[in-house]
């Protein structure tokens, strides 16, 4: 059977399968074995082609949807933070660096204007915080602000700020995701411009020592909020083959959960800087143990792990012939199977 005669057959049924969720176990398990036989056929016949690629994503997906209504009769939190979170972020990894990039993006363009504008750092800092760095830093004391605040009042301030502005970074997504990147470039810029002023000083490795003990799980937390709210706006914008309102449905469910899944490195973090930061004499080894630490977390719990987990559970599926296990269904694009059809090979 040609390509295309195979895709008129049955790409009615398939987007049934992506636009109308099965109302009962009997149905999902029925549609699940029957995509997997159409993807053996499909990978068997068509190798190469984008319809093993559909197909593979499309049973991926229904396989996550088996796998999520299994009953689970305890250790739900457990299961959140361990499998459905790190499963969120390997779907939306994408967001993930896109995020990344644009707050490297604006931490650079925060250096290149303090570098060639004196005034920049006093505008984007406040005269207040830099008069009066500046007079700790002639005192011999250039991090004093860390001291200056009873821990417990610290931390918990520093908490609900922390939490306060990554929140507003991720509800700004609701404006089509423009809102999160202005959010991106407002804290970007801001840290560039902080740490142009401390190296300018020729404080600049002090600095690293010294605000990355709190500042590493900070700024990881701005990027992963700044992602939320990437796919809150993409779940708005490409809907994809899903309509529209379900497509922000999904995109808001899944980041809330990142949001969610936030808290704990917003605590750790406001802890670091109300009660570890304050102590700017202790040793180079234990400061540099705590950024590492605290770097290699955020790269293992958020990148590493969840590309493992996505593997493995992959790997539980039914060895079917053809199954892969990096493709999802976001990556289909609405319409794949028609461009498919149109090409000249296929007629």
């Amino acid at each position: 059977m040609r390509e295309a005669l195979f895709l008129r057959r049955n790409r009615d049924r398939w987007a049934s399968y992506e636009k109308e969720p099965a109302m009962d176990p009997d149905e999902l398990a029925d549609r699940f074995i029957r995509l997997t036989d159409d993807l053996s056929y499909a990978k068997t016949f068509y190798p190469d082609s984008r319809t093993v690629q559909y197909l593979n994503g499309l049973t991926t997906s229904l396989h996550l949807d088996i796998y999520k209504n299994r009953k689970e009769k305890q250790h739900r939190i457990l299961t959140f933070w361990t499998y459905e979170l790190p499963l969120v972020m390997a779907k939306h990894r994408r967001s993930m660096i896109h995020s990344f990039a644009f707050f490297m993006c604006f931490v650079l363009i925060g250096v290149l204007s303090a570098h060639y504008d004196d005034n920049f750092i006093r505008l984007i800092l406040g005269d207040n915080y830099v008069n009066m760095t500046n007079e700790n830093i002639e005192q011999g004391d250039p991090f004093g602000v860390y001291k200056s605040t009873d821990p417990l009042q610290m931390f918990l301030g520093i908490a609900f700020n922390n939490i306060y502005v990554s929140f507003r970074v991720f509800v700004m997504g609701l404006l089509f995701g423009v809102g999160t990147v202005y959010g991106l470039f407002y804290n970007g810029v801001m840290l560039g411009s902080f740490e142009y002023y401390f190296f300018s000083k020729g404080l600049g490795f002090d600095s690293i020592l010294v605000v990355f003990i709190h500042g590493t799980l900070e700024i990881s937390a701005i990027i992963v909020a700044g992602a939320a709210g990437l796919v809150l706006g993409n779940g708005i914008l490409f809907p994809g083959t899903y309509k529209r309102l379900q497509s922000m449905m999904q995109g808001a469910k899944d980041s809330v959960k990142i949001i969610i899944g936030l808290l704990p490195v917003f605590i750790t973090a406001a802890f670091f800087e109300g009660y570890v930061t304050r102590h700017t004499g202790m040793p180079i080894w234990l400061s540099i143990l705590i950024l590492l630490s605290s770097l290699l977390f955020v790269c293992w719990y958020f990148l590493i792990y969840p590309a493992r987990l996505q593997r493995s559970v992959s790997d539980q599926m039914p060895r079917q012939p053809g199954i892969e296990t990096d493709i999802h269904p976001e990556n289909i694009h609405e319409h794949a199977i028609r461009d498919i059809i149109s090409t000249p090979e296929n007629t």
